[in-house]
């Protein structure tokens, strides 16, 4: 075996990234965030952030994993740098940020996803809102133990996300500390987000669905007053009046051969206003407490789990139901979002560089997603259940078969060439992200 230095690159698919980022026009962009920060770095801020960025697109997880791909030519020609950052650079850029900082990012986070939708002028968008914890070890600023089903004790971030379901992008979010509930200041983010939607496109309609959670009269009232088309899981445990109306109906009204529902105008005792409430009966397999014996064949006893909707909708009962139940595609985006870009991942000590690395990580996401965008039409229209526009591909995909391409940068003839090995598969599907990138451009 023998280590040299070569000019080699083991993510050869990072030009397809290198030409978004040059139309994008996005490290000018990032500079942008940071220019109220004062004193001199050799690496600025947004330098940092890109960096963070590329890091998390190829997969990498721990600040500290820089240095096995410290060395790598597409690297450092993607961000511009002779020499990528030490460790301790990256660690020390985002310990001196502030909460400027995190703002003007989320900012630039938010127009670049609102460019999006404005380009598509839709006309209807939605946005779904839910929590999702962010665990550690370690004692990091803002943290704080609170209810966390997977890490019992664990100290926690706990942020709220907004989501487009159209794109699959996140629009924004709201950090918050592991020990709050889940409607903790989702009233104001849920009003500036739709603002902030409506702004973009005017006429479009704009809809959400949310759990259980959000179900408050200040929330509800909020939506509907603003125009909101809105559907809501609604707690039994905090209404005993629901279950005597589920258990004493005897008539339900049938959607298909497991689900049946009732319908009424309802509202909590505290309320001023009445809503649209959806009882919904399903047919389920009762759970077999018995000791597990190895037969064939075992009967199984069906009963009913019961859910309550609240919704201002006007549309037919199984087209809320359907509406509502697509809220699980928020779940999709936040598993590639923890999987592939490890935005579950709590990176720093300090509470701001833990934020700015949740937005650098939504940022890879949302970044990927404009990019299938652009070099892909959209495959399906509007759904039920609100599927997203295009049938995208996750980042860990494009990672296996584009971005890990081993390439060697050369210079016959004084031109700068990227050779990489010849696969038919391979050439013809970076070409098509070039070209699509080229005619966007």
């Amino acid at each position: 075996m023998r280590f040299e230095a070569q000019q080699l690159t083991s993510f050869s698919g990072l030009i397809i990234f290198q030409r978004l980022f040059t139309k994008l026009e996005l490290k000018e962009r990032l500079r942008q965030c940071f220019r109220h920060l004062t004193g001199s770095r050799i690496y600025g801020h947004h330098v940092v952030v890109m960096m963070l960025i590329v890091h998390l697109v190829l997969g990498y997880r721990e600040l500290r994993d820089v240095r096995y791909y410290h060395d790598d030519e597409m690297v450092k020609r993607l961000l511009g740098l002779k020499h990528l950052p030490e460790i301790s650079t990256v660690s020390r850029a985002l310990a001196s940020a502030d909460d400027r900082s995190v703002e003007n990012l989320r900012e630039e986070n938010r127009q670049f996803v609102l460019k999006r939708l404005g380009e598509l002028g839709l006309a209807r968008v939605t946005a779904d809102f839910d929590g999702s914890v962010q665990s550690t070890g370690r004692h990091a600023e803002g943290t704080a133990v609170g209810f966390n089903k997977k890490k019992k004790g664990a100290r926690s971030y706990y942020p709220l996300f907004s989501t487009i379901a159209q794109t699959g992008q996140v629009l924004d979010v709201h950090h918050r500390p592991g020990n709050v509930h889940d409607s903790n200041g989702a009233q104001d983010f849920v009003e500036q987000c739709v603002d902030e939607i409506r702004d973009t496109l005017p006429k479009a309609r704009i809809e959400t669905r949310v759990d259980s959670a959000f179900f408050s009269e200040a929330i509800v009232t909020a939506l509907h007053d603003a125009g909101v088309e809105f559907t809501a899981s609604v707690p039994f445990e905090r209404f005993a009046v629901l279950k005597r109306i589920v258990e004493g109906r005897r008539r339900w009204r049938r959607i298909n051969e497991e689900l049946s529902f009732l319908e009424s105008q309802w509202k909590p005792d505290s309320w001023s206003k009445t809503y649209r409430f959806l009882f919904m009966r399903k047919r389920v397999r009762l759970q077999n407490k018995e000791p597990i014996q190895l037969d064939l064949f075992v009967p199984h006893e069906e009963g009913y789990e019961f859910k309550v909707i609240v919704t201002n909708k006007r549309v037919r009962a199984k087209r809320v139901v359907t509406f509502h139940e697509g809220r699980g595609s928020q779940e999709g985006i936040f598993a590639e979002l923890k999987s592939h870009c490890h935005g579950d991942y709590v990176a720093v000590n300090s509470r701001v560089g833990n934020q700015i690395y949740l937005l650098s990580a939504m940022l890879a996401h949302n970044l990927t997603r404009e990019l299938q965008m652009i070099a892909h039409t959209a495959q399906r229209g509007t759904t039920a259940k609100r599927t997203a526009l295009w049938a995208f591909q996750q980042l860990d995909t494009l990672r296996r078969n584009l971005i890990q391409r081993a390439g060697r940068l050369i210079r016959p003839q004084g031109k700068l060439v990227l050779s990489m090995n010849d696969n038919a598969a391979v050439e013809t599907e970076l070409l098509h992200y070039l070209d699509a990138l080229e005619v966007a451009a």
